[in-house]
């Protein structure tokens, strides 16, 4: 029974943060898409804010997502990127990909909001 709980408990961790991954991925895209057509809007701040907040998050963690420490305390092999609902190959690189493409993103937004 015990392991039953575990399993709903490991689902629910993952649903939720494969929630909370989908929305960091939308966010950091619109950053970019704000920055390429100028579109300095409330969803500019949302998504701005919601960057933040994560970022305050995983660095007041220990550079770790305190959902991946729950996971793997609810029995996730991984215990790391890979306890979304997304197949590893598609959450393999996301500090790389969607690193690189928030940077392009923040960069654009600097050199709109300077000229």
């Amino acid at each position: 029974m015990e392991a039953a709980v575990h399993r709903g408990k490991l689902a629910a961790v993952k649903t939720i943060h494969t929630f909370i991954y989908v929305v960091m991925v939308v966010a950091i895209f619109y950053i970019l898409y704000a920055a390429i057509v100028g579109a300095f809007g409330i969803l500019l701040y949302i998504s701005l804010g919601l960057l933040a907040l994560e970022s305050i998050v995983f660095v007041g963690s220990g550079m770790k997502c305190p959902l991946t420490a729950l996971a793997k305390q609810y029995g996730d092999p991984k215990g790391y990127v890979g306890d979304t609902l997304f197949p590893e190959r598609c959450t393999k690189y996301t500090f790389r990909v969607f690193g690189t493409i928030l940077l392009i993103g923040l960069l654009l937004l600097l050199l709109n909001v300077a000229t």
